[in-house]
């Protein structure tokens, strides 16, 4: 049997080592914190480093798909793969809404948070395309072509994210989106809508009402509104993005 002496050093040298160990562990976990943690990626879009003004490519690009509801009141983002003064802007819009820092800095924290936001499928988790889509399964048919009306559609939900998120997370009711040609004409649609094209959605009052939906779009990445007040629209309110920008809902004060 060890003597006393041996006995007393073998368990300060255990203690030693527990201590170690726990400084290590606390170590690590403040390094996950701070630099990201990759397991939080999911099967869409993976970042690495950070971006910021000056930064470019497919990178960019994607994160600007994810804060294209925070462009500032009337504006709407460029998806160009550019990192400019409007995407820092809008970086820090949606830092901001989210209780991250807001330095216009997308790194680890921002994109977490994005990672949190948004299914495999790079839906946020909270809109599907099939909510955007009524008329096929293909997206064929409409005036640009399938892919890109899809894409548009992908851009159209994180903007409708971010209202959702403006408007205390309650959900935001989908009656349709993207139209084929055929689908456009079969319920009366303009002749160039912008549903044909993936950029739109018409919504329920759900529990908001229409006119808050369409009060709260303004500030969200939409540059077509359609409200209570503006023909054929007194039962839904219509939420587009797109070139130009058209705003009505008299009932609404828009």
């Amino acid at each position: 049997m060890p003597s006393l002496h041996l006995r007393l050093l073998l368990a300060m040298t255990a203690g030693a080592v527990f201590a170690l160990g726990g400084s290590a562990s606390t170590a690590t976990a403040s390094s996950s914190t701070e630099y990201g943690n990759a397991g939080t990626a999911d099967a869409c879009y993976t970042w690495s480093g950070t971006l910021q003004q000056g930064s470019g490519g497919e990178a960019v690009r994607q994160l600007q798909i994810r804060v294209s509801g925070y462009p500032g009141a009337g504006n709407q983002l460029a998806i160009d793969g550019v990192f400019g003064p409007a995407t820092k802007a809008a970086v820090q819009r949606f830092q901001s809404a989210y209780g991250l820092t807001a330095d216009g800095i997308a790194g680890p924290q921002t994109f977490n948070k994005i990672y949190q936001l948004q299914d495999n499928d790079c839906t946020p988790v909270n809109f599907a395309y099939s909510e955007l889509n009524h008329c096929n399964s293909d997206w064929s048919g409409g005036k640009v072509s399938a892919a890109t009306a899809r894409a548009n559609a992908l851009v159209t939900m994180w903007k409708l994210q971010a209202m959702r998120h403006a408007m205390g997370d309650r959900p935001i009711t989908v009656n349709g989106g993207f139209r084929s040609v055929s689908c456009n004409n079969a319920v009366g649609g303009a002749a160039n809508s912008r549903h044909m094209y993936g950029h739109a959605a018409d919504l329920g009052a759900g529990p908001q009402g229409f006119c808050a939906l369409a009060q709260t779009a303004r500030n969200h990445g939409f540059t077509e509104i359609l409200g209570p007040g503006y023909p054929g629209h007194n039962d839904h309110t219509h939420v587009a993005g797109g070139s130009g920008r058209f705003w009505s809902a008299p009932n609404c004060g828009i």
